[in-house]
């Protein structure tokens, strides 16, 4: 069950770190099924692809990975 309309974060864009797993994979993808488009950023590539591979199965491609390592200046 959803609470939140459909496309209600249409046009809209968000910046998920920790995107690759848990919580922040979560994220992203509840963000996307809602219209938005978002960046996953994470420090492993594979994760974050799979990530994008979720968004893509269930509908929402609008996920684009980037991997970063926010601990570095």
């Amino acid at each position: 069950m959803n609470v939140f309309a459909p496309g209600l974060l249409e046009g809209r864009v968000a910046v998920v770190s920790g995107g690759g797993s848990g919580i922040g994979r979560a994220t992203a993808l509840e963000l996307a099924a809602l219209g938005c488009r978002v960046a996953v950023l994470g420090r492993r590539q594979e994760t974050l692809e799979e990530t994008v591979r979720l968004a893509e199965v269930g509908g929402a491609g609008r996920v684009s990975p980037y991997a970063v390592d926010v601990r570095e200046p």
